[in-house]
């Protein structure tokens, strides 16, 4: 069995990546990128953090989040968040993925992955770097030729923020090259 070691610390910025049981595209349509942003802003008024940054594709989520000054308690909001969505999702009649005899022993719903990727950011650079990586990733799967397009993004927030120019992304930035953090 792999060894899962999580970097727990108080005040941290992380970088996510979770993941839809089997990759199903739950988040492909409006009805489910409006419940997760639901449910993550009663967790963030539950349990406060700041997000970053986010992309919503239709399989998996990329974010980042910064937590509180003493607090370091990331996974208990995955598992809030997880929970809530899977509740009511199957509650407004949404299908669940397949699950093993096993998964189903432990309550394990075909909703979401059961583990997700989590990374401390290190440095301002690492920031930039993975806060570029989100804001990509539409373009990097396909879905459309430029950030701007992908409506489920904090993109567009940036460059009003005059992070990015509006044509920033049209080709892959250096700056992920060597990140792979699906």
């Amino acid at each position: 069995m792999a060894l899962y070691r999580r970097w727990y610390v108080p005040g941290g910025t992380y970088f996510f990546t979770v993941v839809t049981c089997s990759r199903r595209p739950l988040l492909g349509n409006r009805d489910g990128r409006d419940l997760f942003m639901e449910v993550l802003g009663e967790c963030q008024e539950r349990m406060p953090f700041e997000t970053v940054a986010l992309v919503l594709l239709p399989d998996h989520v990329h974010t980042v989040w910064t937590l509180p000054k003493n607090d370091a308690d990331f996974s208990e909001r995955w598992r809030w968040i997880k929970s809530r969505f899977t509740r009511r999702w199957l509650r407004a009649g949404g299908e669940e993925g397949r699950t093993t005899l096993s998964q189903e022993r432990r309550g394990h719903r075909g909703i979401w992955q059961r583990r997700f990727w989590g990374h401390l950011i290190r440095n301002e650079d690492d920031l930039a770097a993975h806060v570029d990586y989100i804001h990509y990733n539409p373009v990097k799967h396909g879905y459309v030729d430029r950030p701007g397009a992908w409506p489920a993004s904090t993109f567009n927030q940036f460059v009003r923020a005059g992070v990015y120019s509006d044509d920033w992304g049209r080709k892959e930035p250096a700056s992920i090259r060597g990140l792979n953090p699906e």
